[in-house]
């Protein structure tokens, strides 16, 4: 019983000394850190404000914020260190080693990482363009550090890792696109009346940009039928709606004019019963040849 608390009197003791020696240190490495995360916070914001003149896409001011509020954290973590008394050159050595070793397990991450950052300070695309890439299209949402989110006109949304962005052929339509409508009339309607009718259904609708301006001409003829081609420009997010307006609306229109589409035409040929008789037409045959 008596071993035991003299076990725990010095037990008691050596904290009391720790509690005096280190208390204080500990207490203004604290402070120390919770002023680094409250400066860390206002670099941040105040580094996005600095470069809001810019005109940067969000996506890298978040990142230009985020990278200010480490690096003070990080410097106001350092001086916590060394208040303790902590060997920094150990440290540092230790940490290299474990993140060649982290590095080598998240190859793919870090790959994701860097082509982010390729994305993000070459900025191939900016948030609201459309592109189309690795068989996948749709308006950009988001531009991330490790994936970039695609929103398509059903409402899904694709994310697709950095890395499977950068290195591909990547078509970037912009914030408009270019609606294909083909329209085939007879040889018999007046062209001009149709290229009016056509005219004004794009006047008409206010999902259509007057500039740049429609296209709208005769592209090729195919038989019977002449092919007007009806390309207008449409801000991204109207390209479904507007084409199937722009579809009834031309329908509606000729309707009202009587311009008439083409007439299919086919050939008919009546051929001689003997040909569908082969007993018959062989007999005749081998007659006409006996006869000569």
């Amino acid at each position: 019983m008596d071993e035991q608390l003299r076990l725990l009197d010095h037990v008691t003791a050596a904290a009391a000394d720790m509690a005096i020696r280190f208390g204080p240190k500990l207490l203004v490495a604290v402070l120390i850190l919770v002023a680094g995360y409250f400066a860390g916070r206002w670099a941040g914001r105040a580094t996005q404000r600095a470069l809001g003149r810019f005109h940067l896409e969000p996506p890298v001011l978040s990142l230009i914020g985020r990278i200010a509020q480490l690096a003070v954290l990080g410097l106001f973590a350092i001086m916590a260190l060394q208040n303790l008394g902590v060997e920094l050159l150990p440290l540092i050595a230790g940490l290299g080693i474990a993140g060649a070793g982290i590095a080598l397990a998240m190859q793919g991450v870090l790959g994701n990482v860097v082509a982010g950052l390729t994305i993000i300070f070459t900025r191939p695309f900016r948030v609201g363009d459309y592109i189309s890439i690795s068989k996948e299209e749709g308006e950009v949402l988001d531009i991330r550090l490790f994936n970039t989110a695609l929103g398509h006109p059903d409402l899904s949304r694709v994310v697709i890792p950095n890395r499977k962005i950068v290195g591909e052929i990547l078509h970037n339509f912009g914030r408009i696109r270019q609606i294909p409508i083909e329209v085939a009339v007879s040889h018999q309607t007046s062209l001009v009346a149709a290229l009016a009718a056509i005219d004004q259904v794009l006047k008409a609708n206010p999902r259509v940009l007057q500039e740049p301006a429609p296209f709208v001409r005769v592209v090729r003829v195919e038989g019977p039928a002449i092919v007007i081609g009806v390309a207008p420009w449409v801000q991204v997010p109207d390209y479904g709606k507007a084409m199937g307006e722009l579809h009834e609306a031309i329908i509606e229109a000729f309707r009202a004019r009587d311009i008439s589409g083409p007439v299919p035409q086919r050939d008919v040929r009546l051929l001689s019963s003997a040909a569908y008789l082969p007993g018959q037409g062989a007999q005749e045959r081998l007659a006409g040849r006996d006869a000569a």
